[in-house]
């Protein structure tokens, strides 16, 4: 059923601890990305970092995302759209990143809504320890 343009858009559902994780691992988000993003932890791979990323998108948690930036290409600030509605991860392939590497990637594809659009992001991600952690540092350019 289509909705006409001017209809009220209905909230996206709100994350709780005993929600499952949008990450989509089978874990509650209280015991899958919550944690890192509380700072009670740091994720050991990057394809965690990732998925805590992309969780902290559907949550709107800038600080986290902004934290777990690398400082080289880290923006000074970020302003996510209020209208855009995060709907499912899936990842595509990883290189390395684990707790024995210093640097890996994660490919990704990330679905959304926005403004009753559906569509969905990809991306080569690239990642680096920095001081131990793992931080996102940039995109791999699309082949």
């Amino acid at each position: 059923m289509n909705k006409p343009k001017n209809a009220p858009r209905r909230p996206a559902a709100a994350v709780t601890p005993a929600s499952p994780c949008p990450c989509g691992r089978t874990e509650a988000y209280r015991d899958c990305c919550g944690p890192f993003h509380q700072g009670l932890a740091t994720a050991p791979t990057a394809e965690r970092l990732m998925r805590s990323r992309y969780s902290a998108f559907v949550v709107g948690d800038t600080g986290y995302l902004l934290r777990t930036w690398h400082p080289t290409t880290r923006p000074g600030s970020l302003d996510l759209e209020p209208a855009q509605r995060w709907s499912g991860l899936d990842i595509l392939g990883t290189t390395g990143g684990s707790a024995f590497h210093t640097e890996g990637t994660v490919e990704f594809r990330a679905h959304f809504t926005l403004h009753g659009h559906a569509d969905s992001q990809y991306e080569n991600s690239r990642f680096v320890r920095e001081d131990g952690q793992w931080v996102y540092l940039d995109a791999l350019p699309s082949v």
